[in-house]
């Protein structure tokens, strides 16, 4: 579904990502995991075609991804859900969700579904959502996108334990009913109870590879570049 082969990408005078080389196949969930600063989301970004890449090839579905303006990548199937979330102050949830809205499987019912919390908040304004509605949120909104791969920027950040769970459950629902999943995570253990297959990045660069459950048995790469792993 999505190759990335040997990426370069600047932030001004800062090399980011050295020469990261990965793939996702289709139906599957990928971890990319890593401390903070190591270049997780600026992959994500450049996937979505907010940095520009200096060297390397991205493909999705055989074509080239670089060729392609954020918009029309947002059609060709890639969701972003951002670390940061986005909420828009003066949206309510529905609102949120109706805006971005393509035809398709998703719509607001559906997502209502999977979120009842959001149904029951939808006339609230994205200001006022707790961290783990806005989080639902804004994986509601780019699931009204239709997406095929579902890039999602440390999901678990900022919310309580049993928040993460329910969230993580999400995700292997929506795997499950078959959106692939690249999913940056810093907490490692839980990324990895969900992923087929795993990256390690480390400055930039990819350090370890494999499949989730080895990763996740592997105590000592758990230690070595994920800081215990939480």
């Amino acid at each position: 579904m999505l190759q990335v082969n040997d990426i370069h990408t600047w932030y001004g005078d800062s090399y980011v990502l050295q020469g990261v080389t990965l793939e996702v196949k289709d139906g599957t969930v990928v971890a990319l995991l890593g401390r903070n600063g190591m270049g997780k989301t600026t992959l994500l970004i450049t996937l979505m075609g907010l940095t520009r890449v200096r060297a390397g090839r991205m493909r999705w579905r055989g074509a080239d991804l670089a060729a392609l303006p954020t918009h029309r990548r947002s059609q060709a199937g890639l969701g972003w859900v951002p670390q940061e979330r986005f909420m828009f102050p003066s949206l309510t949830v529905e609102e949120h969700l109706t805006a971005v809205a393509r035809p398709g499987h998703w719509n607001v019912a559906r997502v209502y579904e999977v979120f009842p919390r959001l149904a029951e908040r939808r006339g609230n304004f994205g200001n006022q959502l707790s961290g783990g509605e806005q989080q639902m949120l804004a994986i509601g909104r780019a699931l009204m996108t239709e997406p095929k791969l579902m890039l999602l920027d440390e999901p678990s950040m900022g919310l309580a334990p049993f928040l993460i769970q329910a969230i993580m459950k999400i995700i292997r629902k929506l795997n499950e009913q078959g959106t692939t999943i690249l999913l940056v995570e810093q907490n490692a253990k839980v990324a990895l109870k969900l992923a087929d297959y795993g990256y390690v990045l480390e400055t930039g660069q990819i350090v370890i590879e494999g499949d989730g459950a080895t990763l996740r048995q592997d105590e000592s790469i758990v230690k070595a570049y994920l800081g215990g792993g939480h």
